[in-house]
């Protein structure tokens, strides 16, 4: 029988575990049902992680640091501020279109750090980092366009989040594309009128 290295056992639980939060919520990826995904015993479990809990923390920071890689978009030069911030939101939803599931995991991942004292740090930084990608992003798109932001940028970093989170949970729950592609235009509109041209 050949031997897992633990750094390919604690990647092969997470993934598990992110398939059983996916399809089944929170409160049913217990310890054996995420074993039972990975094809892996409960000794195999313990070798890799000490707890569950220590899972789900893990869990957490591996998906927000893949939505990063998800969802920077490209700076086309030459269009207008509107619309390069309209061809990122675009570029999310294709995203969350791509794998709804994940998103969904998202949410109760939030919520899961949001009910627990100890893991609501996790939450925080969940969401500071999604802040700071819509900054990074929301620079690039005001150089490229030529613009300059009259709000700061981690406020306006902050309301395209909310909107975001908003096209994202009303997406999940009508999967209405034409709704979701509406909002994106308006969220483009209203973020776009916080900057001037230069």
């Amino acid at each position: 029988m050949t031997r897992i290295p633990a750094a390919e056992r604690r990647s092969a639980l997470i993934e598990a575990a992110l398939r059983v939060v996916s399809r089944h919520g929170i409160a049913q990826a217990t310890t054996r049902a995420i074993v039972a995904e990975a094809g892996m015993s409960l000794a195999s479990f313990h070798y890799a992680f000490d707890s569950r809990d220590e899972l789900i923390d893990e869990l957490i920071t591996t998906v927000v640091e893949r939505e990063q890689q998800a969802v920077i978009p490209d700076v086309v030069p030459g269009g207008d501020l509107r619309e390069i911030i309209e061809s990122g939101l675009h570029r999310y939803f294709e995203h969350l279109k791509a794998d709804p599931e994940h998103e969904q995991a998202m949410l109760e991942l939030t919520q899961y750090a949001l009910r627990s004292p100890e893991r609501h740090p996790l939450a925080v930084a969940q969401y500071a980092r999604y802040a700071a990608l819509a900054e990074q992003a929301l620079e690039a798109a005001a150089t490229s366009a030529d613009a300059t932001w009259r709000v700061p940028v981690a406020t306006v970093a902050r309301v395209l989040v909310a909107f975001t989170d908003g096209l994202t949970l009303t997406w999940l729950v009508d999967r209405d594309d034409d709704a979701a592609r509406a909002v994106a235009h308006a969220a483009a509109d209203a973020v776009s009128r916080m900057a001037d041209a230069r």
